[in-house]
């Protein structure tokens, strides 16, 4: 099943097996209702409560009760089934969503798939692994059909 990132582990918080999480959302209050997480190698952590901290979560997991418990995770990150994250309106993709994704340009051509999206402030910028890396604006008129369910973006450029 695929996996989303939510946040990543920072640092132990105290001494009583809290850990500071970055969160790695657009929604850092999925946070607050949190049952349970998965790590990157799929293991499983069930959340025992949850605070904000300035920037940072706070969250103590169930039967880690102490500082050096909770260092082997350091850098993990936090992932939920994606299942379990909220639909978006029509048009509109989570990051998780578009990586991976196969880059195909007008005439068919494979161009390569999308291993990172940029913030640039005006628009997002999808970043391309092919023989040369390729930046491709997230714009209407560049990009003309995003496919999720088969795993395709189709671009003119």
């Amino acid at each position: 099943m695929k996996k989303a990132v939510i946040g990543k582990i920072a640092a132990p918080h105290g001494v009583r097996g809290e850990v500071r999480i970055v969160p790695l959302t657009d929604f850092p209050e999925r946070f607050e209702n949190l049952k349970s997480v998965f790590l990157e190698d799929d293991s499983k952590l069930e959340v025992e409560f949850v605070k904000h901290n300035n920037k940072f979560i706070i969250i103590k997991f169930k039967n880690i009760n102490s500082r050096n418990d909770i260092e082997v995770y350091n850098g993990k990150l936090l992932m939920l089934n994606r299942s379990e994250i909220p639909s978006l309106p029509e048009g509109e993709y989570y990051n998780f969503d578009i990586i991976g994704l196969e880059v195909i340009d007008d005439k068919g051509v494979k161009l390569g798939k999308i291993s990172e999206i940029l913030k640039t402030g005006s628009n997002d910028v999808y970043v391309v692994d092919a023989e040369k890396q390729i930046l491709i604006p997230a714009l209407k008129k560049v990009v003309k059909e995003i496919n999720i369910n088969d795993g395709f973006m189709k671009v003119e450029l």
